[in-house]
């Protein structure tokens, strides 16, 4: 029995239905090597594979994936243009075996600031594996959580601007149904959220839908990330009491 399968049987049956990961640590995986920083993305690309038949395996309903987020534009040029070259490599090779897995492609952010071949490659994995019914790959792309809490406000305000909705009507759903996540219904806010690399901090990803999500790091650089340690991640949420602030009795 290989160690995954090992694992695995280590699992109770709280299987998070969401999870999230921040994918941190590509470039410094391939300056360890003396590899330009497009060869730690490239390699982090195999490493999303491996998770997400790892994920839709083990029963996740949900998985989140921050690909690239509003500030990454700062990057240098060179590097932002591979990381904008990498879905459309990735859904090329991929999309065939999400269809056969049941996976249904889904994007939150601003797909009409990415390039136009980029734009094109994510709507045709979204349109090719819409029939997937047993997990969605969700992948932040072009994503930033205070630029969505922004629009959601100013959706927000121009409803109640044009008397589509009164003031004493917004509440926490009605907020929820205004975020980018939307679609995902009641599994919008992840059950545990994952960074890799050693660095704890949230990075302006999911700030709203993380407020009661487990957070759980590791010292592991993305490319090195694979199913034995994203096992033990969930191992780990699952030692976590989740009280939403109540006292259970």
């Amino acid at each position: 029995m290989k160690m995954n399968q090992k694992l695995e049987t280590e699992l109770n049956e709280n299987i998070p239905k969401h999870v999230a990961i921040i994918m941190d640590g590509n470039g410094r995986w391939a300056q360890k090597r003396f590899m330009p920083r497009v060869a730690g993305h490239k390699r982090g690309m195999e490493v999303v594979k491996t998770i997400t038949k790892s994920a839709s395996k083990l029963g996740v309903k949900v998985l989140t994936l921050y690909a690239f987020s509003t500030e990454n534009w700062k990057r240098p040029q060179d590097e932002v243009s591979f990381l904008m070259k990498l879905p459309i490599t990735f859904f090329n090779k991929f999309v065939p075996e999400l269809i056969e897995e049941g996976v249904q492609v889904r994007v939150t952010g601003d797909i009409d600031g990415l390039p136009q071949a980029t734009q094109d490659a994510v709507r045709k994995a979204i349109e090719d594996t819409a029939q997937g019914t047993k997990m969605i790959l969700n992948f932040a792309l072009n994503y930033g959580s205070r630029y969505e809490i922004t629009k959601m406000v100013q959706s927000i305000a121009q409803a109640v601007n044009t008397k589509q909705l009164d003031v004493d009507k917004i509440d926490e759903q009605v907020i929820e149904n205004h975020l980018q996540t939307n679609f995902l219904g009641e599994l919008s806010n992840p059950d545990v959220l994952i960074r890799t690399s050693g660095e704890e901090r949230i990075s302006n990803f999911l700030l709203w839908q993380i407020a009661y999500s487990e957070l759980v790091f590791t010292d592991t650089l993305w490319p090195d990330f694979g199913e034995k340690i994203f096992i033990e991640m969930i191992k780990e949420y699952q030692k976590r009491d989740r009280r939403f602030g109540a006292i259970k009795k």
